[in-house]
C-alpha cells in the first residue's frame, strides 16, 4: 500500500512540475522569439488580444501550479511526497527493488538477470534522503519568500489591486531564479523515479535550464525534457506562422524531423518487404495442390 501511495504521489508531482514548467517556458519563449524576430512580432501584433490572453493564461497557470507543489495545506504536494520517501526507506531496498523488477516482467529474460542488476543497485542512506529534504526546503523557502504572495494575492485572488502594491509583489520575482526552481522540480522527479525503479543513487543530475541555451541547440538524445520541447515547439510554430526566416534551432528541428520521417519510411519499406517475402514463401508452387477439391 505504501508503494502504491508513493507511485501515485510521484506521478501527481510529475504532472504538476511539468505543467508549471511548460507554461512558464512557453510564455518565456513567445516573448523571446518575438523580441529577436521582427516578423514574429509583427505576426503577434495582428491579433494582439489573443496573444496577450495566451501569455497571461500561461503565466497564471505556471504560478498557480507552483503553489500546488509547494503549499502544504493540500492532500497532494511536494511535502507529502518527500515525507513518504523519508519515512519509508525500505521501499528503496534491494529486496523491494527485486520484487518490483520481477512483478514488472512482461517478456522472458535470462536467468538471474534481475538479481545481477539489483546487486549493483544503491540503497539510500538516511543521509541521502536528508540531503533531498534539504534541497526541497531550500526551494520551498525561495517560493515562500518571493512567489507565494504573488500566487495568493494576485493570481489566485485579487487581494491587491493598487498598481504600486502589485509592483512591489512582482519586484521580488526573478526569471532566472524561476528557471532554477523548475529545473530542480523536474530533476527531483527524475531522481526519485530512478531511485525507485532502478536503484540509482539519489543525486540530482545537471541539466540545462536556460531559455537561451534551449533556443540555441537541441538536447542530447535521452536528455530532452518537457521544457526543452515546449520552447522549441513554440519557436517552430511562431516562425512558421509568421513565415519568418528560420532561426538556427528551427533549422535543427526540421532536419531532425526530416531524418525521423526518413527512418520511419525505411522501416515501413523493410516491414512491407518482410511481409511480401513471407507471403511469397507460403504460396503454393506451380503444379502443387490448389484450394479446389477434385471431384
Amino acid at each position: 500500500m505504501t508503494e502504491e501511495k508513493f507511485i501515485s504521489e510521484l506521478e501527481i508531482f510529475r504532472r504538476e512540475a511539468e505543467e508549471a514548467s511548460q507554461c512558464f517556458y512557453a510564455n518565456a519563449a513567445i516573448h523571446s522569439v518575438a523580441r529577436q524576430r521582427h516578423e514574429v512580432e509583427e505576426y503577434l501584433n495582428r491579433t494582439p488580444l489573443f496573444w496577450i490572453t495566451c501569455a497571461n493564461s500561461l503565466q497564471t497557470a505556471s504560478i498557480i501550479a507552483l503553489g500546488r507543489i509547494f503549499d502544504t495545506n493540500s492532500p497532494h504536494n511536494l511535502g507529502v511526497l518527500i515525507n513518504l520517501v523519508q519515512k519509508n526507506r525500505e521501499m528503496f531496498s534491494k529486496v523491494s527493488l527485486l520484487k518490483r523488477k520481477h512483478a514488472s516482467q512482461r517478456l522472458p529474460v535470462a536467468a538471474n538477470v534481475y538479481e545481477e542488476f539489483v546487486a549493483r543497485a544503491h540503497e539510500p542512506t538516511v543521509k541521502d534522503l536528508r540531503r533531498l529534504r534539504r534541497h526541497v526546503t531550500k526551494y520551498r523557502k525561495i517560493y515562500e519568500r518571493n512567489y507565494s504572495d504573488v500566487r495568493h494575492k494576485w493570481f489566485a485572488h485579487r487581494n491587491v489591486v493598487d498598481s504600486e502594491q502589485v509592483g512591489e509583489l512582482f519586484a521580488k520575482t526573478n526569471t532566472r531564479e524561476l528557471q532554477k526552481v523548475f529545473d530542480f522540480l523536474n530533476n527531483l522527479h527524475e531522481t526519485l523515479w530512478e531511485l525507485f525503479y532502478n536503484g540509482r543513487k539519489p543525486v540530482l543530475a545537471r541539466h540545462r535550464y536556460s531559455l537561451n541555451r534551449m533556443r540555441k541547440s537541441l538536447a542530447s538524445p535521452g536528455r530532452e525534457r518537457a521544457m526543452d520541447r515546449i520552447v522549441q515547439e513554440a519557436e517552430l510554430v511562431l516562425v512558421g506562422a509568421a513565415k519568418a526566416k528560420p532561426t538556427p534551432i528551427v533549422t535543427l528541428i526540421r532536419k531532425r524531423q526530416a531524418a525521423a520521417r526518413q527512418r520511419k519510411l525505411q522501416s515501413q519499406k523493410r516491414f512491407k518487404r518482410a511481409v511480401e517475402e513471407k507471403i511469397g514463401r507460403s504460396l503454393p508452387t506451380a503444379g502443387g495442390p490448389t484450394s479446389r477439391t477434385n471431384r
